[in-house]
């Protein structure tokens, strides 16, 4: 869906633990032709994003041989000056996000100039 996020001005990017080599066969298997794919991330700057990490079960659901650790699934979205404004982890490599429906909350955003939420930082 990349292109559909481009249209509405936002660029993506799927960045991983892994190698270059498991990158490149994540790559070939979601057909990922406009999708850039990082690769090589820490396992601390993984925590540091708020990632909960993962031991290994051997292999996933698919059959992919999972690493002794890897981080579970999060998405961010950053605004242009570079301040998170969505952000969303999970504990589990299920349930996650459709992204036809974060399209269509990005159209509300963008009609509505929705403001991020959850920037209060005071003592509470």
């Amino acid at each position: 869906m990349t292109p559909e996020f481009k249209k509405r001005g936002v660029t993506t990017i799927a960045v991983i633990t892994d190698g270059a080599e498991r990158a490149g066969e994540m790559a070939k298997r979601i057909s990922a032709k406009t999708l850039r794919i990082g690769y090589n991330l820490s396992l601390k700057n993984a925590r540091d994003w708020g990632l909960y990490i993962s031991t290994s079960r051997v292999k996933t659901s698919i059959g992919i041989e999972e690493p002794d650790l890897f981080p579970e699934p999060g998405l961010f979205m950053v605004t242009p000056e570079q301040s998170l404004y969505y952000g969303s982890v999970q504990t589990m490599p299920f349930v996650r996000l459709y992204f036809s429906e974060l399209i269509g909350a990005l159209d509300f955003v963008i009609e509505n100039a929705y403001p991020a939420r959850g920037e209060y930082i005071r003592e509470v």
